[in-house]
């Protein structure tokens, strides 16, 4: 089974305990293990997936369309695994592997042109209209 980024939402919501999710978001590193919990007893959906880093601080959940994915994957007898990817500005991302394979962050792409030797980023050259 394929290696999947899945996004973490709901990261500006408070925890009941503890630091807020975006602060523990803000300190995970890309590669860092999470944790992915079912909560079938969630009053909003039966099918959430909580997130927590691996200093157990809840960072939010899966969407609620991959938490219905994951669920079935899990009732199948299928083991995930999942490291924290990155931060966005409304949403975190995690990456996940399936059946006891370890998940690998995507490579890393940028669409700015390499910093001289200087440390200077020239500004984006637009063409003319």
């Amino acid at each position: 089974m394929r290696h999947q980024s899945l996004a973490i939402v709901g990261i500006d919501y408070p925890n009941k305990r503890g630091p807020a999710r975006r602060f523990e978001l803000e300190i995970c590193h890309p590669g860092e293990p999470v944790e992915l919990r079912p909560e079938p007893n969630n009053q909003f959906d039966e099918h959430a997936v909580a997130v927590f880093s691996c200093r157990g601080i809840q960072l939010g959940y899966l969407a609620s369309e991959r938490a219905v994915f994951i669920g079935t994957l899990w009732r199948q007898g299928h083991e995930a695994r999942a490291i924290f990817q990155a931060l966005e500005a409304k949403v975190g991302w995690l990456r996940v592997a399936f059946d006891g394979e370890d998940p690998v962050l995507p490579p890393f792409t940028t669409s700015k042109p390499a910093a001289g030797a200087d440390g200077f980023w020239p500004d984006e050259i637009y063409p003319d209209d």
